[in-house]
């Protein structure tokens, strides 16, 4: 049997800076019986860990009051995964992340199209100081959907999570459309936040609903795509219980380097290069004090 070896591919983020960290043992073994030593990941014996040099995208990520939001993915995007983060008022923003089934040359009329409803319609709706986030977020998502299948020019299968962040409050309101579950981690607890309605771009009149959760100081939602979780090494998944460790031993940290260090994991239990789903996480972090 031919053993796994460590991805050392080129992670690129929206985290600046480069660092190089020592190597220490994984919080779990890889599951491939050839596989004699550890692979280099974080620790809680070394919290300050981060993986190895990435490059900085041109684009910025919002700042946060009290809070930080941060996205990383590996290598270049070749699927169907779509991200975005945005301020829409004066203590919100907007962030969301989708799954758009297909690659991305025959998605991207639909990426495109979901990019520019995201953005425009969020400002519309979350602009106003006065207003209730959960009907905003709820006519958000309807008029996303049924711009994915104008798009699409019919059904599109689109799992999505999205979600806006107010900093008076620190609240999250979201939905999940058939996405992964959203991991709120707050000390060693965490709580999954399952689908509250079925992937956009399905169904013209999709029922959906947009519930609101506490970040309290410390505290962190994680969002990873499919990709991450179906990574596989040796025929095993690294699974939502492979992130959810990995959230644990990650915390506490800020968004850059919660998401970082969510990435290495991944790339250390890989045999090879993930290509069979873009491989993505989001996090927004809220700070201790």
């Amino acid at each position: 049997m031919v053993g796994c070896r460590p991805w050392n591919r080129r992670l690129q983020t929206h985290c600046m800076g480069r660092r190089n960290g020592p190597t220490v043992p994984l919080p779990f073994r890889v599951p491939c019986a050839s596989v004699e030593h550890p692979m280099p990941v974080f620790s809680r014996q070394n919290p300050k860990y981060v993986p190895q040099p990435m490059d900085s995208l041109r684009s910025e990520t919002p700042e946060l009051r009290g809070a930080g939001i941060a996205a990383v993915y590996f290598a270049q995007r070749d699927g169907g995964d779509f991200y975005d983060f945005l301020r829409v008022g004066q203590s919100r923003v907007l962030f969301g992340m989708l799954d758009v089934s297909g690659n991305r040359e025959q998605n991207q009329p639909v990426l495109q199209a979901s990019k520019s409803m995201f953005e425009a319609r969020g400002r519309e709706l979350f602009s106003s100081t006065e207003i209730n986030e959960s009907e905003a977020m709820t006519r958000l998502c309807l008029d996303l959907n049924r711009e994915i299948m104008r798009a699409a020019g019919g059904v599109h299968s689109c799992p999505a999570f999205a979600g806006c962040y107010n900093e008076d409050l620190g609240t999250i309101c979201y939905v999940n459309s058939g996405h992964t579950p959203g991991l709120l981690i707050d000390g060693q607890q965490i709580n999954e936040l399952k689908a509250t309605g079925l992937p956009l771009g399905l169904f013209s009149l999709a029922t959906i609903d947009a519930p609101t959760v506490a970040l309290t100081p410390g505290a962190a939602l994680l969002l990873v795509s499919r990709g991450v979780v179906e990574a596989e090494c040796g025929g095993n998944e690294f699974g939502l219980e492979g992130v959810e460790g990995s959230l644990k031993m990650a915390m506490p940290a800020d968004a850059k380097t919660l998401v970082t260090r969510m990435m290495a994991s991944v790339r250390n239990f890989t045999c090879v290069p993930p290509s069979h789903n873009d491989v993505t996480a989001l996090a927004v972090v809220r700070h201790a004090t």
